[in-house]
């Protein structure tokens, strides 16, 4: 079963992907969770540590949490709810708009929900109870970026619900949001909070992208560069010579200094050598 769903996973397009990685986090955690349960241990809890506070001061202390919460769930339903929108929503984005631009999405706009979580939690004077306990997590802001990304994009896509028939994209988008605005008041009102922080997003990057202005490419290009000058300097790293210690036509003296030069090399890479060892390095190989 692991070597089916690894296969899957590898072969699976980039929706595939966050599905499996949103779903293996919710099986770890409930382990954990579970673990800890068992061992009786009181006051820990991996939401705490891997969620979004509202809390500025604790934002700062975990600020991996504005990311990992987009990916972390503890109910059933609240993952199963996610993932069954997201694979809806998703398949039809990747059908018009790709791969890049699906990741890209998924990421900001989770972002944009947690900053707007944030936000709306510290300015609000209702919140301020609540505030240095509150703590989002789930991926409904990525969520609903991807959802209203397409449903702005083409919006008088028809899909076929069940007892309900045709219905536009544009039409379910508008149900969430409205559903959202009337929840605030409620008992997760930084969940309804976050999912409009996705929507605000999705919408506004696909009218950017209407206009000519593609966010996802400016990102994408910035992280090749960064994974570019990684991989070029892993590569520096590692030299390679075709070296024979044996010839006649190296000295010993030539070859006492060539074992130097490696053992020089494989302590502090090839870029410790001065000029003039590198060039001696040079014509020693090619004797």
């Amino acid at each position: 079963m692991w070597n089916d769903i690894r296969t899957t996973f590898k072969s699976g397009n980039i929706l595939v992907k966050f599905i499996y990685i949103n779903s293996v986090i919710f099986l770890l955690v409930n382990i954990l969770n579970l673990l800890f349960w068992l061992g009786n241990t009181q006051g820990f809890s991996l939401v705490s540590v891997l969620g979004v506070p509202a809390s500025l001061p604790k934002l700062l202390q975990q600020p991996w949490g504005i990311f990992s919460y987009m990916f972390l769930h503890e109910n059933i339903w609240h993952i199963l709810f996610n993932m069954l929108v997201l694979y809806f929503s998703g398949s039809i984005f990747l059908e018009y708009l790709g791969e890049r631009r699906f990741s890209v999405t998924y990421i900001l706009g989770g972002l944009a929900g947690a900053i707007l979580y944030i936000l709306t939690f510290n300015l609000f004077p209702v919140f301020k109870p609540v505030l240095n306990v509150s703590t989002a997590i789930g991926a409904s802001a990525a969520v609903m970026a991807i959802l209203i990304s397409i449903a702005t994009y083409i919006p008088h896509y028809a899909v076929h619900l069940l007892f309900l028939g045709a219905v536009k994209l544009k039409h379910i988008a508008l149900f969430y949001i409205l559903i959202d605005l009337l929840s605030i008041s409620g008992s997760n009102s930084g969940g309804h909070i976050a999912h409009l922080g996705g929507a605000i997003y999705g919408y506004l990057y696909i009218k950017s992208t209407q206009n000519g202005n593609d966010w996802s490419v400016s990102i994408s290009n910035f992280i090749n560069k960064l994974w570019g000058l990684f991989k070029a300097k892993q590569k520096m790293k590692t030299v390679h010579f075709s070296i024979n210690k044996k010839t006649n036509s190296t000295s010993k003296n030539d070859q006492a200094r060539i074992d130097s030069i490696l053992d020089k090399i494989s302590k502090s890479g090839y870029e410790s050598l001065t000029k003039e060892e590198k060039e001696f390095l040079f014509n020693t190989s090619n004797h």
